[in-house]
């Protein structure tokens, strides 16, 4: 690179004007000036680099630049990917846990039941003095009603459907003998129980005969209750003159399958209904189906 050099001015003066002290002074000033200059030039060139150097400078910073990036692109779908595993066992893990859940709120159910049924169970052989366990368990195999009782929705039913008119009872009698068999005049508290009982009885003698089912009133002053003390939650009677004297009710198998009670004199022999316990409790859908 040429040196650039600055030229000034050089003034010569007369010999009878310049004195020999001030020579040497404007000698130097004059060379300090050159020198200044040339030293000026040369920081100038320093500072303003050729551009290939620049162009290299930026392609190593580009390099430098795209490496990082793919370097943070390999590391951010490192991490996504074991994100996405650990998302995916947590959602096994989940399924798996719900699913353990399920078995153990079945299990606890089936447990619940069992419990109930046996509870229901020791309940019914604690109303007996001394249990029949040859009647009600023959062969080593217990079954929930007696001999000629009929079951439904966990409750047996005895219809004494006697042909002998010696062998009908009185409201109270019949009461007595259901008591015998640790059982009372059957309380009926529902249609499907009402359709159920129409089922199993059967006309006979007259249209004013029929069956005892546990509901009367002591007097005409009371109303209708059943043997257990429960009010009548529906009901099913036969249009009939009033008359304060007719203090018990049967079930009729004449007529209307809905309109089957009648109200009677207690002293009225008829056939009756007796309703006990099962020993082995239905579970709620056999029940639906019974």
């Amino acid at each position: 690179m040429e040196e650039q050099l600055t030229y000034t001015t050089v003034t010569f003066k007369a010999r009878n004007e310049v004195s020999t002290l001030e020579k040497p002074n404007e000698l130097e000033i004059i060379y300090d000036e050159i020198k200044v200059k040339e030293q000026t030039g040369r920081r100038k060139a320093w500072l303003c680099p050729p551009s290939h150097l620049v162009a290299a400078a930026l392609g190593i910073i580009c390099v430098v630049l795209a490496s990082y990036i793919i370097i943070l692109k390999i590391q951010f779908y490192t991490i996504m990917s074991d994100q996405l595993r650990e998302k995916n066992n947590l959602t096994a893990r989940n399924q798996q846990l719900w699913s353990e859940k399920d078995d153990l709120q079945r299990k606890t159910q089936e447990l619940t039941r069992e419990r109930d049924g046996l509870n229901w169970t020791l309940g019914v052989i604690m109303e007996y003095e001394t249990f029949p366990v040859n009647a009600f368990c023959l062969r080593n195999v217990c079954e929930p009603c007696l001999d000629n009782w009929v079951l439904f929705q966990s409750n047996c039913y005895l219809f004494r459907n006697s042909e002998s008119s010696w062998k009908w009872n009185t409201w109270i009698k019949s009461q007595e003998e259901c008591q015998k068999w640790i059982a009372d005049l059957v309380v009926i508290e529902s249609q499907e129980e009402q359709e159920f009982i129409n089922n199993h009885t059967e006309v006979y003698n007259d249209d004013n005969h029929g069956y005892w089912i546990g509901l009367r009133k002591e007097d005409w002053t009371e109303s209708w209750m059943w043997l257990d003390g429960s009010n009548l939650t529906a009901v099913y009677w036969r249009e009939q003159p009033a008359n304060n004297r007719l203090n018990c009710a049967l079930t009729s198998p004449h007529g209307d399958p809905l309109a089957k009670w009648r109200k009677t004199s207690c002293d009225m022999r008829n056939r009756y209904i007796c309703e006990t316990r099962a020993l082995i409790k239905q579970d709620e859908e056999e029940a639906a189906f019974a």
